[in-house]
């Protein structure tokens, strides 16, 4: 079994809401997605994208963020370890249809390590 680097899942997230913002954008057949890159200080950064008053979808986000650094001090104690750094990655979903008929969707997607 191989070792997949962070990058590398990192990459595979992103690829993942790619697939799901561009489906979406399909099925609505009018709006689209606009983005919003951003980065945290302590480490990592992410996209979220937003879709609104299309045919389809009154709004919508599907975010991708990768972010690490120090282990918080409340994570570390409750996990009793020692010092330790974080990589965590994901894609997150919410999707409210304009008819209310069709069900929102809420969806979390993660991955998270801890590392000494």
């Amino acid at each position: 079994m191989s070792n997949l680097s962070k990058e590398t899942i990192a990459e595979w997230f992103k690829g993942l809401q790619d697939n799901i913002c561009k489906s979406l954008e399909e099925c609505d057949g009018k709006a689209k997605f606009q983005e919003d890159l951003w980065t945290r200080p302590e480490g990592g950064g992410g996209r979220t994208r937003v879709i609104q008053k299309g045919n389809v979808f009154e709004k919508g986000g599907v975010n991708f963020s990768a972010v690490e650094g120090k282990l918080p001090e409340k994570i570390k104690e409750a996990l009793k370890l020692p010092d330790a750094y974080f990589f965590a990655s994901g894609v997150s979903i919410v999707i409210h249809p304009n008819s209310p008929e069709v069900p929102i969707i809420h969806m979390n997607v993660r991955y998270f390590e801890i590392a000494k």
